[in-house]
């Protein structure tokens, strides 16, 4: 089971992003858009991803729902967690990773750090020590390089428990990892077998 995309909840520690409310309503409208439900706007992602920022800003404001430029910028620039990229140019724009859509970002495998980390909360726990964690309704497991990131994504839910990955096994077994443009690194599954810190 991996963590999902849960807005911030109370007791949640507070970024620069989570302190600024409309910020985080166009952040997560764009999440919304970008890694699950383009059609909502009448969006179109390209395989890997991406869509024309232009594209984007006339679909948003075509639905009641309309950004500036400039406020797509601070959005991608302050987002707490990196979460979107524009292409060099700057023409384009994407989710870094967290999709339900089908997309193939192109990300190259990677070895990883050892450990990572999950973050996850309480009422999980019997399932992943059953099954180990799972994609859910994403493409990847998503894991942190450090436990701290880890505390922040299971905080979203309540209190957090960080799990350890032993990703040096796990890729000396032949489970593959690869990592996003903003340090997530991502595995199709992990084991119960590959689990610590419960």
């Amino acid at each position: 089971m991996s963590d999902s995309n849960h807005p911030e909840q109370e007791g949640a520690p507070l970024t620069p992003q989570t302190q600024n409310p409309q910020l985080v309503k166009r952040s997560r409208f764009l999440s919304l858009v970008l890694r699950h439900d383009p059609a909502r706007i009448g969006l179109t992602l390209d395989p890997a991803g991406w869509t024309d920022v232009g594209a984007l800003l006339d679909a948003l404001a075509a639905h009641g729902r309309p950004l500036s430029r400039a406020q797509l910028d601070q959005v991608v620039a302050e987002n707490d967690k990196q979460r979107f990229a524009f292409d060099p140019s700057g023409t384009r724009i994407r989710a870094n990773q967290g999709h339900s859509v089908r997309v193939d970002l192109g990300l190259p495998e990677a070895e990883p750090p050892s450990p990572l980390f999950h973050g996850t909360h309480p009422g999980a726990l019997a399932a992943i020590r059953r099954e180990g964690l799972r994609p859910m309704r994403r493409h990847d497991v998503h894991l942190s390089a450090d436990r701290e990131t880890a505390a922040r994504v299971g905080a979203r839910r309540g209190r957090a428990v960080v799990l350890t990955v032993d990703a040096a096994r796990m890729a000396a077994a032949g489970h593959r990892f690869r990592v996003s443009g903003n340090g997530v690194w991502l595995a199709s599954a992990v084991p119960p077998e590959y689990l610590g810190g419960w």
